[in-house]
């Protein structure tokens, strides 16, 4: 069996990179960090902390994806000496090691090429997300706590910082729900596609009899806003109620009335924010993610109306677009694209890369679709 032309794919991957970095603007993203690197090495920049984190957060992000992008293209380069050195020496060897990464560098390079397919007004974005236990009770909560494990599990895999903004506790186990930002460039766009309704199948743990037992989670995904997105909240379209925080934490988090709660009245949308220890972190918190959750019920609302104008009744997405079951045999599966894994474990435990790829990659020809 003949083996790969070594010259005609390594060309081509090298092509691919260089697409990937004119759509990623590599050189953009290095003087962001240049810039970036200046405001951290600033006396001063702890003295407004979320302005520090902001900016250190940032720029850890984008020095890790600056990584990933030099360290594929060096790992190409190292393939052509590879190859060169095997070829000339008749090292049968070596030549079977650079038949393996290739392979492995084809994936990578792919997985790459998907974040070119991030164009969307937001996509840029940060990521605010929340998770809300649906039906099935108990076990339905405690689904809610593992897919807010596995988005934080995603994140750190990608060095990619998590800010909770709010957690509601059940009362025998598990979250009602979950508000976080996960701060890195592009995970809005990344993430997007994670929206829906989840379904669990599996024993439930919390079930003396041992049944089977089917739970839902909701997963919402919006764009963190930025300064200068005009969204303007009249203070008397806001009700403003504090509250104890609940839930483990101690010290001052739950032993005063800090937490806030906004209800923006026009929409009857509702944010709490209970992790900070004063009062007014809370509140700025809080409006940060009700300015976001507006702005995508503006967004919705702007789509809804363009699809009754095409005739549309069709959701692009459906309320169901990932199984995960556990019993009676084991598959994650999403609905939409069909991508599958049989061994869920390492999936709630944050590798989820492959069913964001398919999700983008669906996307795009979906949107292709409705173009034509």
């Amino acid at each position: 069996m003949a083996g790969p032309d070594f010259d005609q794919e390594i060309k081509q991957l090298g092509a691919t990179m260089r697409t990937i970095e004119q759509v990623l603007d590599v050189e953009s993203m290095q003087r962001e960090v240049a810039a970036l690197q200046e405001e951290v090495a600033a006396p001063d920049l702890w003295d407004d902390q979320a302005n520090a984190q902001r900016v250190t957060g940032r720029l850890s992000a984008l020095q890790g994806e600056l990584e990933r992008f030099e360290t594929l293209r060096g790992r190409i380069e190292d393939l052509e000496i590879m190859v060169e050195l095997a070829q000339e020496e008749g090292d049968a060897d070596s030549l079977a090691e650079a038949v393996t990464e290739l392979g492995r560098l084809h994936k990578a390079v792919e997985a790459l090429e998907v974040r070119t397919l991030l164009n969307g007004e937001y996509d840029a974005r940060e990521a605010l997300v929340t998770i809300r236990a649906g039906a099935g009770g108990v076990d339905a909560a405690d689904f809610a706590e593992m897919l807010l494990r596995m988005y934080s599990r995603w994140a750190e895999h990608h060095k990619y910082p998590v800010e909770v903004f709010e957690t509601s506790y059940a009362e025998e186990a598990g979250l009602k729900s979950a508000t976080f930002a996960i701060h890195g460039p592009y995970t809005y766009g990344t993430l997007s596609v994670e929206s829906g309704t989840h379904r669990l199948v599996r024993i439930s743990p919390f079930d003396n009899q041992g049944r089977r037992q089917t739970s839902f989670a909701a997963v919402e995904v919006v764009p963190v806003l930025e300064q200068t997105d005009e969204i303007d909240i009249p203070d008397e379209e806001i009700r403003v109620d504090v509250f104890r925080s609940g839930g483990p934490g101690g010290q001052s988090v739950n032993t005063t009335d800090s937490a806030v709660r906004l209800t923006h009245l026009p929409t009857g949308t509702v944010v709490s924010c209970q992790n900070e220890k004063s009062q007014l972190q809370n509140k700025a918190s809080a409006m940060v993610v009700l300015k976001a959750k507006l702005l995508a019920l503006k967004k919705a609302e702007e789509k809804a109306e363009l699809d009754g104008l095409r005739g549309d009744v069709q959701a692009s997405w459906g309320d169901q677009m990932r199984n995960y079951v556990l019993n009676p045999y084991q598959i994650v599966k999403d609905l939409r694209t069909g991508y599958e894994v049989g061994n869920p474990t390492p999936v709630f435990d944050g590798e989820i890369d492959g069913f964001l790829e398919a999700g983008i990659r669906w996307r795009r020809g979906a949107e292709k679709a409705d173009a034509s």
